[in-house]
């Protein structure tokens, strides 16, 4: 006797960890917020372009392959010619190869913005996914510091045209040439120190999060968290944790010119350091010159960006209003996005000094902001009218499609049902669901006479809850009508104005 056939297993529906589906108000919500922050960029004169989501994996900096498949940070594959290519980590790296490859084409200073999905081979989390939106722009060709503090003025400008209030937000400034400066005053210079040197940057970078006594922990001999976990620490002497964490807490300076005259006190004596202070105080006078003070634009010695081609200025955008997380506790949101000059990108493909200088907002974190603070998908977007199926024969089939195209060429939103029009009952439950503002009805007798039946479905529910039996409903009937085919859309668009007028009145 054969074996019976096993029943084929049916394939199981799974999003892969670290990826999500977005839904309609999601979207919604992302066009509108990328869109207020494309006319800032095209304010200042920046213009678009777009590289693809794959580069040759060498170029992509850092993340060099080391092994047979470089998979460090990056997802790989290997081309048909045995080159390997990875998924953009950012959108820096790309653009840095596009102006490499285009020199002799583009116009310098190269200003330009790109938004688009970027891609992490990393651990995913709460909060944390592989794939995300950032939206960059970038001033290539330009070696002087206005070029940032243009950068920090255009971040600026972006959050209030997002609807972030003064006072909610604040552009930090720094300089990686003041922190290299720094670390090399308290003996943390030279290529023996290149991991205590970045631990100590990672410490200077807990001090929102821990504070001055936590940062000392780290600089020290080490820090145990809650849990019990034990971080190693630098290993500083204590007089050298007192003169980094001395700059930490900046309300104590004042303005910004003050911040720097500190920084200069403290660490001057160093060449690199000293070279750092001179730009951000030229940064402070530019911006203050344009009518952005420390209120807006912040020179804060805590601000430190993590990845390695930074090589002069740097800002990060905090958002200082208090959410609520996961846990129910209250906290500031903190960093939506950064950035600062990065001079060593694009020469590594050309040989040759190519100035550069940007910033990147993490998109989806931003939306996640915007959406607490009531300023992101608040727009309605109306549903679309149904026009009903009462008969399916072809000639009934192309009067109820031409009434879909009449609404749709004057500008309305509208569907000609497509599912099993012989159930009516089912229409007007899909109708409900859509939340279809007005319903389009004609039948055989309607036809006949040239009418057509127009319901108002938020009218009509409205009055459900208010009209107790069927012969109130009968004597009621505002909410449906009959006009003329020829007056279908000017009555659709009485209601809809009607309903609109409802909704702002009530909201």
């Amino acid at each position: 006797m054969s074996e019976k056939q096993k029943k084929p297993q049916k394939l199981k529906a799974r999003l892969p960890r670290g990826f999500v589906d977005r839904d309609a108000a999601d979207i919604r919500a992302l066009t509108e917020m990328t869109a207020k922050i494309r006319a800032v960029y095209e304010h200042y004169g920046f213009d678009p372009v777009e590289t693809p989501l794959f580069e040759y994996t060498d170029a992509l900096g850092k993340f060099l392959p080391d092994s047979d498949r470089p998979n460090e940070g990056v997802f790989s594959l290997q081309d048909d010619d045995d080159q390997w290519m990875s998924l953009r980590y950012d959108l820096t790296a790309p653009l840095a190869r596009h102006v490499a490859e285009n020199f002799n084409e583009i116009q310098l200073p190269y200003r330009t913005y790109r938004a688009g999905y970027v891609f992490r081979n990393e651990k995913p989390g709460p909060g944390r996914f592989r794939q995300f939106m950032q939206f960059d722009a970038d001033t290539v060709g330009a070696a002087g510091v206005q070029a940032d503090a243009e950068m920090c003025m255009m971040f600026a400008d972006t959050m209030e045209a997002l609807g972030i209030a003064r006072g909610d937000y604040v552009i930090r400034v720094n300089n990686r040439k003041v922190l290299d400066g720094m670390l090399e005053v308290v003996g943390l210079g030279g290529e023996e120190n290149t991991a205590r040197r970045l631990n100590a940057l990672r410490a200077l970078d807990k001090f929102d999060k821990f504070g001055i006594p936590g940062v000392r922990e780290l600089l020290g001999a080490g820090r145990k968290d809650e849990s019990g976990d034990f971080t190693k620490g630098v290993g500083l002497d204590p007089a050298g944790i007192e003169l980094l964490v001395g700059v930490l807490d900046t309300a104590s300076f004042g303005d910004n010119l003050e911040t720097v005259a500190s920084l200069d006190n403290r660490f001057g004596q160093n060449e690199r350091a000293r070279e750092g202070v001179e730009e951000l105080e030229q940064i402070a006078k530019l911006v203050a010159s344009a009518g952005y003070d420390a209120g807006r634009i912040k020179v804060d010695p805590s601000c430190v960006r993590g990845l390695e081609y930074y090589t002069g200025p740097v800002f990060e955008a905090e958002l200082q209003f208090a959410v609520t997380n996961e846990k129910g506790e209250k906290v500031v949101f903190g960093s939506v996005g950064g950035g600062g000059r990065y001079d060593g990108l694009v020469s590594r493909f050309m040989g040759q000094p190519v100035p550069a200088t940007g910033f990147s907002i993490g998109v989806s974190r931003l939306m996640t902001a915007l959406k607490n603070l009531g300023k992101l998908g608040q727009d309605e977007v109306v549903a679309p009218v149904l026009v009903t199926v009462m008969d399916g024969d072809i000639e009934s089939m192309g009067r109820y499609q031409r009434f879909t195209q009449e609404l749709r060429a004057a500008g309305i939103r509208a569907e000609m049902y497509q599912g099993n029009w012989k159930k009516f009952g089912n229409q007007l439950k899909y109708a409900d669901r859509r939340g279809a503002p007005v319903a389009i009805i004609q039948g055989g007798d309607e036809r006949a006479e040239g009418l057509v039946q127009i319901k108002d479905l938020i009218e009509g529910k409205r009055l459900s809850g208010e009209i107790e039996d069927n012969i109130a409903w009968r004597e009621a009937r505002v909410a449906q009508v009959s006009v003329p085919e020829a007056e279908l859309v000017a009555r659709v668009r009485e209601i809809l104005d009607a309903q609109a007028e409802d909704r702002a009145r009530v909201g």
